[in-house]
């Protein structure tokens, strides 16, 4: 398979999608609706989306039945980027080749922006109309990731670590939170819109929660987060470190012995998101 063509096909559908749910630019208020497209358009590779449709593929359905899931983890993603460039959170100036948000349009406008973003996406969620009870557990689903138990949590835990204090098990929870939770929540949502049954649902999970742990010792890895005290590349080293992601990896991969080929996208997504170089 080829991931990076793959990656460009299920980009293309989600970034059609989100095209169709956000309000246009001019649209009053116009400052408002221009900040909310500013991290959206241009997207980074739009792995989590990918995901979702790879889980849709590994229990037999087409990877469109997983859409406003992909849809709704990218907005999540999106608004979670905008508050973590935030002065008061990493206070960083630029993010996928442009100035972030707050630097662009102000911080007022930035939080309200990733506020937006954050909202719409339980409503395309919550407009799923197809089977309403697989959507509201997809829904569950990216709400519990979103909040004070995962993303929301984790965030707060990273902010705070300080070196002397950070164990490797306090950095795999952050990782576990604020990474791995959406990861998780774009396979989940995505298989529960596709119909697949209670076991793909937590076998998808576990890929899933090792997945987004491995794939966050990745991004330490290129950026080469050395004096990063949430960082598993500061507390174990490069080496230690890529030897844990290559572990999780395989763990991740043996949960999806059950799903025979249908699986390997998500197969090839995963090496690709723990060994890619860039």
């Amino acid at each position: 398979m080829d991931v990076q063509a793959y990656l460009a096909e299920r980009a293309r559908l989600v970034d059609e999608a989100l095209e169709r749910v956000l309000v246009p630019s001019e649209a009053v208020p116009a400052r408002l609706h221009t900040a909310m497209r500013h991290l959206v358009f241009p997207g980074g590779k739009r792995i989590r989306p990918a995901f979702a449709f790879a889980a849709a593929e590994a229990v037999g359905a087409p990877p469109e039945r997983a859409l406003p899931a992909a849809t709704a983890v990218e907005l999540v993603h999106t608004y979670s980027l905008i508050h973590d460039d935030l002065p008061c959170m990493d206070d960083d100036d630029e993010r996928r080749g442009r100035p972030t948000v707050h630097v662009a349009f102000g911080e007022s406008t930035a939080v309200l922006a990733g506020d937006a973003l954050l909202a719409l996406a339980f409503e395309v969620l919550a407009s799923e109309r197809r089977e309403p009870a697989r959507a509201l557990l997809a829904l569950r689903a990216l709400a519990e990731a979103a909040g004070p138990r995962r993303l929301v949590g984790g965030q707060l835990d990273d902010l705070a670590s300080e070196p002397e204090r950070a164990t490797t098990e306090a950095i795999l929870g952050v990782h576990r939170r604020k990474t791995a939770a959406l990861i998780e929540a774009a396979l989940v949502g995505g298989a529960c819109l596709a119909g697949a049954d209670a076991g793909a649902l937590e076998r998808l999970s576990r890929f899933g929660a090792r997945i987004g742990v491995a794939f966050q010792i990745a991004d330490d890895l290129l950026d080469g987060e050395r004096d990063e005290p949430c960082s598993l590349v500061a507390r174990l080293g490069e080496s230690a470190a890529r030897e844990r992601a290559k572990a999780l990896l395989a763990e991740a991969l043996d949960e999806l012995e059950p799903f025979g080929g249908s699986a390997d996208p998500l197969r090839e997504l995963a090496r690709f998101a723990v060994g890619r170089d860039r």
